[in-house]
C-alpha cells in the first residue's frame, strides 16, 4: 500500500532515504522531523517546493536561536526578507526557495507575513494571550497556508488554525528546550496570573505552577482545532494538513498540564500521521 511512491514501512522510518536528499529535505529531515513526514505524503512533483518552504521556516527559527542578542535576529530575518523580495543571495536554502517564488509554486506575500510572525521573538517577552495567538496563526499557521497554496489547496486559509495548533503544541513541547537557550515564548500575561514570570520560566521550566499556565494554552490550541473549518482536503493537498494530526496528539497529553515530551516522536505518532497520509484525509482532531 503507497501514496507518491512511499510505502507504510518506509514512511514510518525514513532514515533511509537521506542518500536521496537535496540539501533543503536534509535540513528538514534533521531538524524538523514532523513536517518531514508528512511532506512525504505530497505528490512528488511538489516535494522539492515543499522542503524548501519548510527548510526556509528552519531558517528563521534559527534566527533568534543563532544570535546573540535580539537585535542581530532582526537582521537575519531582514536578509531572508530580502531573499524573499527577490535578493539573489547564493545559499543552499535561498536559492531553491526564489526558484520556488519565481515558478509560482510559493506566493511571496505568504513568506513575508511568516518572517513579520517571527519578529516577536525577538522581543523580551510576548505580552499577553492575544499576541501569542496572533504569533501563532500568523506564523506557523501562516506556514501551513503556503504549504497548502503550494499543493493547490481550494481553501488555502481553511489550513492555518491547523498549522497554528501544530506551533503551539510545538511551543510547548519546547518549553524546556527554550529555557536553555534562556527564552520563553509564553504570553506574560497568563504567566503573571500564576505568578510566574518569563525569566522564572527560564530559571525553572519545571516549576508546578507552569503546569496550569501548560494546561490553558493547550485548551486555546485545541479550540483552534475545534474551531477549523473542515472542507473536504483533496489527497494531492493531505500533507500541508497531516500536522494537524500531531497537534492533536500533543495537545491531548498536555490537557493535563504536562508540557508534552520533547523527545523523539514514537512509533505510534508516526502510525497516526501515515494512516491519514495514506487514506488522504484527516481523523478527528478535536
Amino acid at each position: 500500500m503507497a501514496y507518491g511512491g512511499v510505502k507504510l514501512a518506509r514512511a514510518v522510518d525514513v532514515r533511509h532515504l537521506a542518500a536521496m536528499l537535496d540539501r533543503p529535505a536534509e535540513i528538514v529531515r534533521r531538524h524538523d522531523p514532523d513536517r518531514f513526514l508528512t511532506a512525504l505524503f505530497a505528490p512528488a512533483e511538489k516535494r522539492a517546493a515543499l522542503f524548501a518552504l519548510y527548510a526556509f521556516n528552519h531558517e528563521l527559527a534559527r534566527a533568534r536561536e543563532v544570535a546573540s542578542e535580539p537585535t542581530l535576529a532582526l537582521i537575519r530575518l531582514q536578509w531572508w526578507r530580502e531573499v524573499v523580495e527577490g535578493a539573489d543571495r547564493r545559499h543552499e536554502v535561498a536559492t531553491p526557495l526564489r526558484a520556488a517564488i519565481a515558478d509560482g509554486s510559493l506566493a511571496r506575500d505568504d513568506l513575508l507575513a511568516v518572517i513579520e510572525a517571527r519578529e516577536i521573538e525577538a522581543e523580551p517577552e510576548i505580552p499577553a494571550l492575544a499576541a501569542w495567538r496572533a504569533y501563532l496563526l500568523a506564523g506557523a499557521g501562516g506556514l501551513a497556508v503556503a504549504a497548502g497554496r503550494l499543493l493547490g489547496a481550494p481553501e488555502p486559509e481553511a489550513l492555518r488554525p491547523l498549522g497554528a495548533a501544530y506551533g503551539a503544541a510545538g511551543l510547548l513541547r519546547s518549553i524546556p528546550a527554550l529555557a536553555a537557550q534562556r527564552r520563553c515564548l509564553l504570553p506574560a500575561d497568563l504567566l503573571a496570573a500564576r505568578g510566574l514570570t518569563p525569566e522564572g520560566v527560564v530559571l525553572k521550566p519545571g516549576d508546578p505552577a507552569l503546569r496550569a499556565v501548560v494546561a490553558e494554552l493547550s485548551a486555546e490550541a485545541r479550540a483552534l482545532l475545534a474551531g477549523a473549518r473542515r472542507p473536504a482536503v483533496p489527497r494531492a493537498v493531505i500533507a500541508a494538513a497531516l500536522p494537524a494530526v500531531l497537534a492533536a496528539r500533543d495537545l491531548g497529553r498536555a490537557a493535563t498540564g504536562h508540557p508534552p515530551a520533547p523527545a523523539p516522536r514514537g512509533l505510534a505518532d508516526r502510525l497516526a500521521v501515515t494512516a491519514a497520509g495514506i487514506a488522504g484525509r484527516l481523523p478527528r482532531l478535536a
